[in-house]
């Protein structure tokens, strides 16, 4: 999901057109030594896309009003007004994937083309 939000955006000159928010929930590792390790795989991950990943190492966007799972990842859309438009959670298949850049068309007023694979 990465490489294609990255690579979409790239080719059709978005990648200002929106914030992406990354979220490395990293409860579970918010112990000694692990924390270390998770913290430098994600500012490794920073590097790679270029962008800034929150790091929640309490769990607490897993509670309201966000309530995301807390084992897996989680892809959320907002409106200009903060408005929640589209969710998903776990390793998205191709249908979702589709759904997600559908959605995240109709926010920027355009439509933005499958993928293309050489």
């Amino acid at each position: 999901m990465k490489e294609a939000l990255f690579s979409r955006g790239q080719e059709l000159g978005l990648l200002d057109a929106a914030f992406v928010v990354a979220v490395a929930n990293l409860e579970s590792f918010d112990f000694f030594p692990a924390r270390g390790i998770a913290l430098s795989y994600v500012r490794d991950e920073e590097k790679k896309w270029g962008i800034p990943i929150l790091v929640d190492l309490k769990g607490t966007l897993g509670t309201a009003p966000w309530s995301l799972p807390t084992k897996t990842s989680s892809v959320l859309l907002l409106d200009g007004q903060g408005t929640l438009v589209y969710r998903y959670s776990g390793r998205m298949k191709d249908e979702d994937q589709r759904a997600f850049f559908q959605t995240l068309g109709s926010l920027l007023g355009r439509e933005i083309p499958e993928e293309r694979h050489p």
